[in-house]
């Protein structure tokens, strides 16, 4: 019989690494990360662009189109507005990019709004950006399915009785 004394080998029991979930909140996330795994957790440039600034993209797509609209039931010389709110909503989304380089430099570990609030201003205004922020990741996918939901409409009129239906399916996508 082989014994570790015998062959001088040790005995070495594999762990697994899997661990089931012990809650809702884990099945559906994930189990937290321990802060030596953190740095490794990283994504690329250009997945991240598109995951953290849909809202931003999305918001300047679907703005011009309803822009569009209410100049259009305006009248025709409301048109000559066009290029005056263009320029307004470029301004605006230079101020917020200059806004986020700077939070990127004094929060280099990463600070959202709520961080950058809290520190700056104090709890109070946290909790008013962090709702906000919530709001607006809410209103994002409201408006973005909504808009699809209107371009197939549009395209295939006749799913116009479905479009509740197609909409909330593609929430739960």
């Amino acid at each position: 019989m082989l014994t570790p004394e015998n062959n001088q080998t040790e005995i070495m029991r594999r762990q697994s690494d899997y661990k089931p979930p012990r809650s809702l909140s884990h099945w559906l996330i994930g189990r937290p990360l321990s802060t030596a795994d953190a740095p490794h957790q990283t994504i690329g440039k250009a997945i991240g662009l598109a995951v953290f600034a849909s809202d931003a993209l999305s918001s300047t797509a679907y703005a011009t189109q309803e822009i569009m609209v209410i100049l259009a039931v305006a009248g025709t010389m409301a048109f000559g507005y066009v290029f005056p709110i263009s320029i307004a909503i470029v301004l605006l989304m230079t101020i917020v990019t200059i806004s986020y380089e700077q939070t990127v430099h004094a929060y280099p570990g990463g600070g959202g709004a709520y961080i950058v609030a809290r520190d700056n201003l104090g709890e109070l205004p946290a909790q008013i950006a962090g709702a906000a922020l919530l709001t607006d990741y809410i209103l994002t996918v409201a408006v973005s399915i909504s808009a699809g939901v209107a371009q197939i409409v549009s395209a295939y009129p006749e799913v116009f009785p479905y479009r509740v239906w197609m909409a909330v399916g593609a929430v739960f996508l």
